[in-house]
C-alpha cells in the first residue's frame, strides 16, 4: 500500500529524515516511534505531501505521490493529529461531515455517514452531533477528530500522536476503540507516537526512529524479543520486557478451553476472553491463586488460565 525508498527531508542544512525505506502492507497498523525530533512526524506528512520530501521516492499502491493531484491524494488519506483541529465554529456533525461534501456525497449519504461514526466511536448522534467543539471533553472531541478522519472512507488513516494530550483513562479507552474499529474496518494505517507501550498496544509492526533514520523495523513481539541496538533496548525497557510480551497476548489464546460452558455462582475475581495475559498474571498474584476461571461475554465460564503456562509465555 504505502512505501517509502531512500527518502530524505532537510530543514536548509538539518536533516530530519536520512535515506529512509520503509513498506507498510495493505491493512497493517505501522507505528513509528522515536525520542521527540527522530522525524516521525515529518516522515508522516511526507506521505500526504504537507511536507514535500527532498528525495527518495514515496509510493501509494504503486504510484509516485508527486504525480498525485495533492488534493485527490489527501481526501483518500484521512488524518487525524493531537490537537484534533476540528473547526470551532461548525459543529460535529458538519465537522465530521467536511470531508464527504468535498467529495460531493450527496446530503442523505454523508449525514447517514456521520451517524455511523459517532455510534462507531461511542458518541450519541442525537445529541452530540449538534454540540461544537468547545462543549466536548478531551475525549469526546478527540474521538471526533478520528470519525472526520474516517469520514470519506479513505485507504489510509495517518495519526500523528492523536491521543498525545490524553489523560491516562481516556488514553486507555481511545487505545481500545482503535483496536475495535482497526478490527472492523481494517485500514492501512500510520501512527506516530512516543510512547513505547501505545505503540506495542497499537501496531501490527514498528519503525523505530533515532535520528531520522530507521533502526528497527519489526513486529511488536520480535522487537521485544530481539532488540536491533542498544537505543531500541532502552526504548522498550529492560525491566519490564517480559511484562510487555504478556501484555500482546489475549486470554483466549492461552487458557484450557471447557468442553461446554459452565454457569457458576458468580465469583469476584475471574478474566474476560479479550483480556491480556498481563492482566491475567497481575491478578493472579492479587489473590495468591495458580489459576483463574475465563469468561465469555454472557457471563459463562469457557475455560481457566494457569498461572505455570502463562509464565511459560514470557520465557
Amino acid at each position: 500500500m504505502i512505501e517509502l525508498k531512500g527518502v530524505t527531508r532537510r530543514f536548509g542544512e538539518a536533516v530530519a529524515v536520512d535515506n529512509i525505506d520503509l513498506t507498510i502492507e495493505t491493512g497493517e497498523v505501522c507505528v513509528l516511534v522515536g525520542s521527540s525530533g527522530c522525524g516521525k512526524s515529518t516522515t508522516l506528512r511526507m506521505i500526504n505531501r504537507l511536507l514535500p520530501r527532498t528525495s527518495g521516492q514515496i509510493l501509494v499502491d504503486g504510484e509516485d505521490i508527486n504525480k498525485a493531484d495533492p488534493e485527490a491524494l489527501r481526501l483518500n488519506m484521512g488524518y487525524a493529529i493531537q490537537s484534533t483541529g476540528l473547526f470551532p465554529h461548525w459543529t460535529v456533525a458538519r465537522n465530521i461531515g467536511v470531508v464527504p461534501t468535498l467529495l460531493k456525497w450527496p446530503a442523505q449519504k454523508r449525514d447517514e455517514r456521520v451517524t455511523e461514526l459517532l455510534a462507531l466511536l461511542g458518541l450519541d448522534p442525537e445529541t452530540d452531533a449538534r454540540k461544537y467543539p468547545h462543549q466536548l471533553s478531551g475525549g469526546q472531541a478527540q474521538r471526533v477528530g478520528v470519525a472526520r478522519a474516517l469520514a470519506g472512507d479513505p485507504n489510509i488513516l495517518l495519526m500523528d500522536e492523536p491521543f498525545g494530550a490524553l489523560d491516562a483513562i481516556t488514553r486507555e479507552s481511545l487505545q481500545q476503540e482503535m483496536l475495535r474499529i482497526q478490527r472492523q474496518l481494517n485500514k492501512t494505517t500510520v501512527f506516530v507516537t512516543h510512547d513505547i507501550d501505545e505503540a506495542l498496544k497499537l501496531a501490527s509492526r514498528i519503525a523505530v526512529m533515532d535520528q531520522g533514520r530507521i533502526i528497527q523495523h519489526d513486529t511488536p513481539e520480535a522487537i521485544l524479543r530481539r532488540p536491533a541496538s542498544a537505543f531500541v533496548e532502552n526504548l522498550i525497557g529492560k525491566g519490564d520486557r517480559g511484562l510487555k510480551l504478556l501484555a500482546l497476548r489475549t486470554v483466549s489464546g492461552l487458557m484450557e478451553r471447557h468442553p461446554e460452558p459452565r454457569h457458576p455462582e458468580p465469583v469476584t475475581d475471574s478474566l474476560n476472553e479479550s483480556d491480556s495475559l498481563r492482566i491475567a498474571l497481575s491478578l493472579m498474584l492479587w489473590n495468591n491463586t495458580e489459576k483463574l476461571p475465563v469468561l465469555d461475554a454472557s457471563g459463562a465460564e469457557v475455560g481457566i488460565v494457569n498461572r505455570e503456562q502463562l509464565l511459560k509465555v514470557g520465557a
